[in-house]
């Protein structure tokens, strides 16, 4: 079987301040973006002690959805549409920004005082000019409303898409594969090169084999288009498969913002400015009720 993998990217590390450190994946510099997937953050596994948490202040975003899954830990989500909520490991949260919104992400209450151990995947996906303007939402999925299958003796979760015979109750308005594996034993399954138009595999713990080649924690290997691919996981791994369809055209990426065109991101930028100098009073962003703590605007992307 010749070698089905295109590219492989590592994991670079990142501090997002508060005491929150992530490694980052997406974007690089020789891939963009796989399917609609335009940002991948790996976090974890990483243990506060009681007392100890992250603080993510409020920011804003518009042009994307960012997708929040955990493998441990919980996190206490607030918006600007109304959402609070914590997540737990096997949910799913969905936050369309759309033409905008504001979020903060903390260490729950409960879990700061007790500490806990937090290792989890925040992506981001590129809305469609279609609907990159499109009015904020958010959608909480709660674990046993996902499918969940077996996958070689793994056990696959089904976080948006189609894949093996299975569909998630996820909404969104472009080609999208997304699941989370866990393989407690290791696993040995393919990956059809009809899956998605483009395919990524990340290792977010254990290693995988491909093609007689070992890639361990932290690598997204990136699949060839339409070429099959064995895998074999070692036990205690847990992989994430992401891509879908190929974007319709390129993105912009500046900050917290992803546009089709750079007057929409120039737009964001000001707004997010102004509404911090009149104190958020009929201005384009807001906080989110409780919140008074926010993240300023960097200096040009």
């Amino acid at each position: 079987m010749s070698d089905p993998v295109d590219l492989v990217i590592d994991a670079r590390p990142r501090d997002l301040g508060g005491g929150f450190k992530v490694r980052r994946v997406l974007p690089f510099h020789k891939r963009k973006l796989v399917g609609p997937f335009i940002f991948f953050d790996h976090f974890g596994p990483v243990d506060y002690p009681p007392g100890k948490g992250f603080d993510v202040r409020a920011h804003p975003h518009i042009g994307l959805a960012t997708v929040t899954y955990l493998f441990d830990g919980a996190i206490h989500h607030k918006d600007t549409v109304g959402s609070d909520i914590t997540i737990r490991p096997g949910a799913v949260n969905w936050m369309v920004a759309g033409k905008g919104i504001v979020h903060s992400e903390r260490t729950p209450d409960a879990e700061r005082q007790t500490g806990m151990r937090m290792h989890g995947i925040q992506t981001w996906v590129a809305l469609p000019k279609t609907h990159e303007a499109c009015d904020p939402y958010f959608t909480h999925h709660p674990a046993d409303t996902l499918p969940e299958f077996d996958l070689g003796g793994a056990r696959a979760r089904l976080l948006a898409g189609k894949a093996w015979g299975h569909r998630s109750p996820v909404e969104f308005p472009w080609g999208i594969w997304y699941l989370g594996i866990s393989a407690p034993d290791g696993a040995a399954f393919d990956v059809p090169g009809d899956a998605a138009d483009e395919r990524a595999i990340y290792v977010a713990g254990g290693t995988v084999e491909i093609a007689g080649k070992t890639y361990g924690d932290g690598c997204m290997i990136i699949l060839k288009p339409g070429e099959r691919a064995e895998i074999t996981a070692s036990a205690h791994s847990h992989l994430m498969l992401a891509g879908g369809q190929t974007m319709d055209g390129p993105r912009l990426i500046d900050w917290n913002f992803v546009a089709s065109r750079r007057e929409l991101i120039d737009e964001a930028r000001a707004d997010w400015t102004r509404s911090i100098e009149e104190n958020w009073i009929g201005t384009r962003f807001g906080l989110p009720d409780g919140e008074e703590d926010y993240i300023a605007l960097p200096g040009p992307g």
